[in-house]
């Protein structure tokens, strides 16, 4: 039997109001919340009002200029980086996620 064959439709009013579905395919559909930040990550920008970029990289006990360097940025780029709230472009995002190693969206604010 399929899932989509197993869905109760409540009416109200003689119209569909509500659907009843399967808790499998609930599940199915809700979104992907593989992306996770640590507590204390989110401490950092919290409480020190860093950006998500400098608070990982703290967090990671990295320096900025191993970061720079292994994402081949010079540091003065990357410390203007951690300094403004502007949005980086994606390319710029996955090298320093790959140095990380993070997902860009850990790194998204």
């Amino acid at each position: 039997m399929s899932a989509l064959t197993n869905i109760q439709i409540i009416e109200q009013n003689g119209k569909p109001a509500f659907a009843v579905i399967p808790y499998d395919l609930y599940l199915k559909l809700l979104p992907d919340e593989t992306v996770s930040i640590p507590h204390e990550v989110v401490g950092l920008v919290v409480k020190k009002g860093m950006n998500l970029i400098k608070a990982w990289r703290a967090y990671l006990g990295m320096t900025q200029a191993e970061v720079a360097k292994k994402a081949g940025i010079s540091q003065a780029a990357l410390s203007q980086m951690e300094k403004s709230e502007n949005k980086l472009r994606t390319a710029t995002l996955e090298k320093l996620a790959r140095v990380m190693e993070l997902s860009v969206e850990q790194l998204k604010d």
